[in-house]
């Protein structure tokens, strides 16, 4: 699939380097570019891109200002560009797919796009079975009616994931309520696992446990961390547009770069 893109940054030669960097990406098709805010809304709503490179540091009408012009049409996926790091909390507010921290460096860049891919396949996928519902509800009213049963299962996919675990530590056998895990960090083969008040030791990869965890709650936030979103009680910006989510025990958890997307989903 082509992804229609836009750049809007106030520096020409910013715009001019991403346009360069973008070449790279055989999928990304530049439809236009935009000097500022309203320019950018105006060739926006014009275009309906898949996608806009926006900056957020531009006179007059900032790179928010933007997304709140555009709230009245179907926006398109944003991935914020800024040479100031201490936007990324606002950025994910305002449902970013990514943030880069110019001057941008292509594997940033690449780890980008490969986030825009994710959401456009799960944006289209969502809108084939809503035109396939469609198209079945008039030909075969019958069999959308069994499609809609088949989905309703759906509702309770939450179910096959444990509520329970049970850890052999220290000779023990424990049994954990996992909504009471605030984190779990692999150590090669072993993860530790980590409560409010204890901490123990599963042998067990960290792709395995993955598959026993409710996925809207545990989250990878690093290469080897995992995190109960429930567990979060703040968030703090870093540098380089890094995040610290600080758990309910006070304890405190670096969002590497790869994976700052998690935020978004807590962050509203």
């Amino acid at each position: 699939m082509t992804i229609r893109t836009i750049l809007v940054d106030d520096e020409k030669l910013a715009t001019q380097g991403l346009q360069l960097r973008l070449e790279a990406h055989n999928d990304v098709e530049v439809v236009d570019t935009a000097q500022n805010g309203r320019e950018a809304i105006r060739k926006i709503k014009t275009h309906k891109p898949d996608l806009v490179f926006l900056d957020i540091q531009m006179p007059g009408f900032d790179g928010f200002s933007v997304i709140q012009g555009l709230m009245e049409v179907e926006p398109p996926l944003v991935v914020f560009v800024t040479a100031y790091s201490d936007h990324a909390i606002r950025a994910f507010e305002a449902q970013a797919v990514d943030y880069l921290v110019k001057p941008v460096e292509p594997e940033r860049l690449a780890d980008a796009l490969d986030r825009v891919r994710q959401r456009l396949a799960e944006k289209r996928g969502v809108a084939e079975v809503e035109r396939l519902k469609s198209v079945l509800a008039e030909v075969a009213p019958e069999a959308a009616e069994e499609f809609e049963g088949e989905a309703a299962p759906d509702a309770h996919a939450a179910d096959r994931y444990e509520k329970m675990i049970n850890i052999k530590d220290r000779g023990q056998i424990f049994r954990v309520d996992v909504d009471s895990i605030e984190r779990i960090d692999a150590a090669g083969d072993y993860m530790c696992i980590y409560t409010a008040d204890n901490s123990l030791i599963l042998r067990e990869t960290m792709k395995d446990l993955e598959k026993r965890l409710d996925p809207r709650n545990f989250q990878r936030v690093h290469r080897s961390t995992i995190v109960n979103l429930n567990q979060v009680k703040q968030v703090k910006p870093h540098t380089n547009g890094e995040c610290f989510l600080v758990l309910g025990s006070g304890a405190q958890v670096k969002v590497s770069r790869s994976y700052r997307d998690v935020v978004a989903r807590f962050v509203h």
